[in-house]
C-alpha cells in the first residue's frame, strides 16, 4: 500500500515518473478517463481550500472515480473520536483519502494503520502535491532540474520543506533567504546534508537570487499564524519580491509562487503580473499532477 506524506516516501523514480506523467495529463484531459473507475476518494479538509480542492476533485472526476469532499468540522472526529476510529471507518467505505491539515502527526497515525492509502493535501511540515507540481512546472519550462539553482525567499515552510526534499531526486541546488530565527527544520537540513544537496543560507536576499535560475516566495503568514500577522509583515518586509530584487537576479529567472498570493506582501503587484503567466501555470498543474500522483496511490504508474 502506498502513501504520500512527503516526497521522502518516493524514490527517485517515482518522482520523475509522476513529473513525467503529470506532463502527459497536462497535453491531454482526457488521456485516463477510466483510471478511477471503480475508486472512490475522499477529500478531508481540516484548513480552507482553493487549488487543492478544486485541483483533487476535477482529477477524480475527469479519471472516472467517485468523490465525497468533507470538512472536518462534519465528522465526529471534529467531537472527539480518534483519529485512528475514523480512519478504520474511512478504510471500510473509501479506496483512498487526501487530507489537509494543520497536524503531520495526524497523517502519520493514519498512514501508519496501513488501512487505505493516505495522502498529504497539506501540513504543517510538508505541501508534497505542491512541490511535484513545481518541479513539473520547472521541467515544463525547459530546465535540467540538476542544473537548476532555486532561491526560496522567505519563512522556510512546509512549502520550502518539500522543494527541498525534491532536491534528493531532482539534484536542485536550494538557496534560503531569512531572517534570523528563521531555521530551516533540522530534519530537512540533515536529509540534504546527508545527501550531499547543494544548501546555501542568506540573510541577504540579493546574495541568495544572484545566480539563481528561479525564485520562489509564499505567505508571510500561514494559516494559524493570524495572531502573529502584523509582527511577521515587520520581519519579512526587507524579503518582498519587489522589482529592486529581481534587478539583482538573472535577467531570465522565472518567478514562482504557489498561491494565494498576498499582492503587496511578500510580492508586488508588478512581479505577480509580469511572472503570472509561470505562477498561474503551476496552479493548473496541480490539476495535472494530482492525477499522476493518484495513478501513483493505486499503482497505475
Amino acid at each position: 500500500m502506498r502513501h504520500l506524506l512527503s516526497l521522502l516516501d518516493l524514490q527517485k523514480d517515482d518522482f520523475f515518473k509522476i513529473l513525467e506523467r503529470g506532463i502527459e495529463h497536462s497535453k491531454n484531459r482526457k488521456l485516463a478517463p477510466t483510471a478511477l473507475a471503480d475508486k472512490t476518494v475522499t477529500l478531508l479538509f481540516e484548513k480552507t481550500s482553493t487549488r487543492t480542492r478544486l485541483s483533487f476533485s476535477v482529477a477524480v472526476m475527469e479519471m472516472g472515480g467517485h468523490l465525497i469532499a468533507l470538512e472536518s468540522q462534519m465528522l465526529q472526529v471534529g467531537r472527539g473520536e480518534s483519529i485512528e476510529d475514523t480512519t478504520e471507518v474511512l478504510a471500510r467505505y473509501v479506496d483512498c483519502v487526501m487530507v489537509r491539515t494543520h497536524s503531520h502527526r495526524k497523517l502519520e497515525v493514519m498512514s501508519g494503520l496501513d488501512r487505505l492509502p493516505v495522502i498529504n493535501g497539506l501540513s504543517d511540515r510538508h505541501h508534497p502535491c505542491q512541490g511535484l507540481a513545481d518541479y513539473m512546472t520547472l521541467l515544463e519550462s525547459g530546465k535540467d532540474l540538476s542544473k537548476t539553482t532555486l532561491a526560496f525567499i522567505g519563512e522556510p515552510n512546509n512549502v520550502f520543506n518539500s522543494l527541498a526534499l525534491g532536491a534528493l531526486h531532482s539534484g536542485a541546488r536550494i538557496h534560503l533567504a531569512a531572517p534570523e530565527g528563521y531555521p530551516i527544520r533540522p530534519g530537512i537540513r540533515d536529509h540534504l546534508k546527508k545527501r550531499n544537496v547543494g544548501l546555501e543560507v542568506f540573510q541577504d536576499p540579493a546574495a541568495a537570487v544572484k545566480d539563481a535560475d528561479v525564485i520562489y516566495t509564499d505567505t508571510w503568514v500561514s494559516m494559524g499564524q493570524e495572531e502573529e500577522a502584523e509582527e511577521r509583515k515587520a520581519v519579512f518586509k526587507p524579503y518582498q519580491l519587489d522589482d529592486g530584487l529581481l534587478e539583482k537576479a538573472r535577467p531570465d529567472v522565472l518567478v514562482m509562487h504557489c498561491l494565494p498570493a498576498h499582492r503587496g506582501e511578500e510580492i508586488t503587484d508588478s512581479v505577480m503580473d509580469k511572472h503570472g503567466p509561470t505562477i498561474f501555470r503551476q496552479a493548473e498543474n496541480r490539476l495535472h499532477i494530482q492525477k499522476a500522483i493518484l495513478e501513483w496511490i493505486f499503482e497505475g504508474i
